[in-house]
C-alpha cells in the first residue's frame, strides 16, 4: 500500500495535528520524521474533551488502530519523551505500541545551554529559536559527534563518546559563554537511566515500515513546523534544522520515494509565524490582535503569541511546487468570521516590479511589498457547518479564489479544532 505525507504549506502551526488524527483512522502507522519537542500538536476530539498536547509523539495516539513511529529524522530529548509517554499512558492511552528508531539523535543537556546562549548572544539578530536545543543537536548530527538512541544501550561507550565530545563543548561552554562545564559520567548515568526506560520502545523503524508497507499497510508520515521553516527552503536563517518538506519525509524514516502515493498540504486561512524573519503580510496590530485572541495563537509547546498577516498565495503556491502537494486542507476558516474583508496577497512588488514566485534573495522577500485581492467577509458562525452547501456564500468565494491562486484543490475546509468540525468538499 502506499504512503501519505502531511506537510505545513506555511509557517507551521497550520492545524497538521488535527489531519494526522484524521487520516489516521485509515492508518496503520503514523511517523514523525523530523523536528524534536520545539513542535507542539494539538488534537481536539469531536466530544469537545480534553485536548491532546503533543511534542513528540505523533498526533495518531489515541487511534487503536494506529501504531505511532518516531523516526530516525527525530532529534530526541530522552526526558521529555519519558515524561510525555508517562504524561499519556496515566491519561488513558495504549503506550506499549510506540516505535522509537534507534537511529534518532539525541538532544543532551549541553545542546541546551549552547542553544540558550548562543541566541542571547545574537542579541537583536537572533533567530527566535525554542531554546530545548534542536538546532546544536543537528549541528553535532552533521558534524558527526552526536549521540543517538542506540548509544543508550552501551553506558560504556556512552561514557567514552561524551568525555570526546565534552573535551570540545566544555571548553566552550566555560571560555565563551561562562556556563559550568557538564560532568560526562553524570551525564552517562543520567542517560542510561533514561535509556533503560526507552528501550522497550526502540527498533529499527525503517525496516519496520517497508515492511509493513510490502505488506499492504497504510503509512502516514507527520511532517512538523513547516515549509517556510524548511533548513533549505525556508527563509534562511530564520527557520529549524531539519527539512520539513516531502523530501525530510524520506530520509526522517527511512520511505523510499517510490512508497509515497500522496502528498498532503495543510495550510491556515491566514498566515502566522514564531519567531524572528521576514513575514510579507504581516497585520497591523488591531487584526493581529483579533486574530491571537479569536485563533488562540500561542503555541503548544512554547506558548509563545504567534505573528499573524494575511494569507499568502505566493507562498502556498512555492510550497506546493517544493512538495507536490496532490491537495489542501484549509484550516481556521472560522476564525475569519466577523471580518468585513479579506485580503489575499496575490503577488508581491519589489523596486517597481510585480514578483508572482517567492523571491529567491532574501533581501527581496524582506523588502517584498504584497499585492492583494480583497474578498468580502462574512458574519456567519459556521463552526457547526457540515455540508459544504451549508457554507455561506462568502465563504465558498474565498475557498476558490484560495483554489485558484494557489494552483491547488482545496480538499477541505476547517472550521475548528475538532474532528468534526471539518467540511469535506469532495
Amino acid at each position: 500500500m502506499p504512503a501519505t505525507v502531511i506537510i505545513g504549506g506555511q509557517w507551521g502551526d497550520e492545524g497538521k495535528g488535527k489531519y494526522t488524527d484524521l487520516f489516521a483512522a485509515d492508518s496503520d502507522y503514523a511517523v514523525r520524521f523530523q523536528g524534536g519537542n520545539n513542535a507542539g500538536h494539538t488534537v481536539v476530539p469531536a466530544d469537545r474533551g480534553k485536548p491532546i498536547r503533543l511534542h513528540l509523539v505523533p498526533s495518531s495516539i489515541r487511534r487503536s488502530n494506529c501504531t505511532p513511529v518516531i523516526g530516525n529524522g527525530v532529534v530526541v530529548d530522552p526526558e521529555v519523551l519519558v515524561g510525555e509517554v508517562a504524561s499519556l499512558g496515566a491519561s488513558g492511552f495504549d503506550m506499549s505500541k510506540l516505535k522509537l528508531s534507534a537511529n534518532a539523535h539525541l538532544i543532551m543537556p549541553y545542546h541546551k545551554v549552547l542553544d540558550r546562549m548562543t541566541e542571547r548572544y545574537l542579541g537583536k539578530n537572533k533567530v527566535g529559536t525554542t531554546k530545548k536545543g534542536i538546532g546544536p543537536a543537528y549541528a553535532d548530527k552533521a558534524s558527526r559527534i552526536g549521540l543517538r538512541v542506540q548509544d543508550l544501550f552501551d553506558e560504556k561507550i556512552l561514557l567514552e563518546k561524551l568525555e570526546s565530545i565534552l573535551k570540545e563543548k566544555n571548553q566552550i561552554l566555560a571560555k565563551v559563554y561562562n556556563q559550568l562545564p557538564e560532568d560526562p559520567t553524570h551525564v552517562a548515568e543520567v542517560y542510561s537511566s533514561l535509556g533503560k526506560k526507552l528501550g522497550p520502545y526502540v527498533c529499527d523503524t525503517s525496516a519496520l515500515l517497508n515492511d509493513a508497507l510490502e505488506h499492504g499497510a497504510r503509512v502516514l508520515l507527520e511532517g512538523a513546523q513547516g515549509t517556510m521553516l524548511d533548513i533549505d527552503h525556508g527563509t534562511y536563517p530564520f527557520v529549524t534544522s531539519s527539512s520539513c518538506t516531502v523530501g525530510g519525509a524520506c530520509s526522517g524514516s527511512g520511505v523510499p520515494p517510490k512508497h509515497i502515493d500522496k502528498v498532503v498540504g495543510v495550510v491556515k486561512a491566514y498566515v502566522t509565524r514564531v519567531g524572528s524573519g521576514p513575514f510579507p503580510t504581516e497585520a497591523d496590530k488591531k487584526t493581529q490582535e483579533f486574530l491571537v485572541e479569536k485563533g488562540r495563537e500561542f503555541g503548544t509547546t512554547t506558548g509563545r503569541r504567534r505573528r499573524c498577516g494575511w494569507f499568502d498565495a505566493v507562498v502556498v503556491r512555492y510550497s506546493s511546487r517544493i512538495n507536490g502537494f496532490d491537495e489542501i486542507h484549509l484550516t481556521k476558516v472560522d476564525v475569519l468570521g466577523g471580518m468585513p474583508a479579506i485580503p489575499v496577497a496575490v503577488a508581491y512588488e519589489f523596486s517597481g516590479r510585480r514578483i508572482e514566485e517567492l523571491p529567491y534573495h532574501q533581501s527581496e522577500i524582506h523588502h517584498a511589498r504584497p499585492v492583494y485581492e480583497e474578498l468580502p467577509g462574512w458574519d456567519t458562525d459556521i463552526s457547526t457547518v457540515q455540508k459544504p452547501a451549508d457554507l455561506p456564500y462568502q465563504v465558498r468565494q474565498f475557498v476558490d479564489f484560495v483554489e485558484k491562486t494557489c494552483k491547488c484543490h482545496v480538499a477541505s475546509v476547517s472550521v475548528g479544532p475538532a474532528e468534526d468540525q471539518t467540511v469535506y468538499l469532495d
